[in-house]
């Protein structure tokens, strides 16, 4: 909504500490390698981001591993949603076992998914939730409120008192408003201490700090033509909020065209390894770190788990989705901030 992965073996992956809380997951509904006959599908939004090209290397493995029969499908872009409906139809037609998808429109891709659970299908989000969540079986995914909110801390606490008077730019991912660009955005907002309004859409808050909005497709081009658009509304932005790294990458682009790379904070979501370099330049001042191999490991464990015996993986304890992990990573740390170094981040990163 945006979304780079190292590939962990199966041993690394169990001991990792970032995956601690997903072990016991894991334990409960991992599949042998018994799955003949199984098949699965997994629906991206591109396959170019390298987050979802890691997601996908990761579900192909594990996949080879159990046995299981996987085909993989993505968007011609991100916001591509009419491929993605497409292969919903495919994967129905094929007797697919289950589905998991990182919807680029999260409320319009519902009557498909219906229709694929209707037909016994069981269908993972991964990613980027549903509208509304219940829409699929489970979700596997970051707390994207959660990564929104610790880089608001983070800016909000490195301006220090300019926080009052900051001027900030948002750079979304697409006009549709899938959950993962809102929840990003508008946990931006609370860690910041901006009222977001409705926290469930962009756009209708009121505070003054804020500039604007545009949407970039998370990718570098966007990225770089939104931040000339936001520049032109106005030269005094200070802070930029951008829904992943390649978005932050060319909004720095912009910026240093002009003049301005030192005079902006930028702040992001992702965690992949060329992510995590711009934070250790300086191209990005902080980024919050989240972990697709997880999410599509675990996917494919659970489809071979449904379809052994009929058996739905449960979301993390108090939430409606199961929580797959978010670290913020930054070389400039902040009290009352939680972070890890790029040093940690490095190590941890993907793509």
């Amino acid at each position: 909504m945006v979304h780079w992965e190292e590939i962990v073996t199966k041993t690394s992956f169990l001991k990792s500490t970032v995956f601690a809380a997903s072990a016991a997951a894991l334990v409960a509904f991992a599949a042998p390698a018994w799955a003949d006959d199984v098949s699965a599908c997994l629906i991206t939004k591109t396959d170019t981001n390298p987050f979802f090209v890691k997601m996908k290397e990761g579900a192909t493995a594990k996949a080879k591993e159990l046995g299981v029969n996987l085909k993989s499908y993505a968007g011609k872009i991100d916001g591509d949603s009419e491929s993605q409906v497409a292969a919903i139809e495919s994967c129905i037609a094929d007797g697919a076992k289950g589905i998991l998808i990182a919807a680029s429109d999260t409320a319009g891709i519902v009557p498909s998914v219906k229709k694929a659970r209707d037909a016994g299908l069981l269908v993972i989000a991964l990613d980027t939730p549903l509208d509304p969540i219940d829409a699929a079986d489970a979700t596997f995914a970051t707390d994207n409120l959660e990564a929104g909110k610790l880089i608001g801390a983070w800016a909000k606490a490195t301006l220090g008192d300019k926080a009052a008077d900051a001027r900030i730019g948002f750079l979304d991912l697409t006009p549709s408003q899938p959950s993962v660009d809102v929840l990003r955005d508008q946990g931006f907002m609370m860690g910041f201490g901006i009222d977001p309004k409705d926290p469930k859409k962009i756009g209708d808050e009121d505070d003054p700090r804020i500039v604007g909005h545009d949407v970039t497709n998370g990718n570098e081009e966007g990225g770089r033509k939104a931040m000339e658009n936001l520049l032109q509304k106005d030269n005094s932005i200070n802070v930029i909020h951008t829904i992943n790294e390649p978005a932050a990458v060319g909004a720095y682009q912009a910026l240093k065209a002009v003049g301005m790379e030192g005079q902006v904070l930028i702040v992001s979501v992702d965690g992949g390894c060329p992510g995590v370099k711009a934070v250790q330049e300086g191209v990005i001042g902080a980024t919050s770190q989240q972990y697709p191999l997880q999410m599509a490991a675990l996917g494919i464990e659970a489809i071979a788990k449904y379809a052994k015996d009929g058996t739905k993986p449960a979301p993390t304890e108090g939430k409606d989705f199961f929580d797959t992990g978010v670290n913020l990573v930054t070389a400039k740390p902040v009290e009352g901030v939680k972070s890890i170094d790029t040093k940690e981040g490095l190590a941890k990163c993907w793509g």
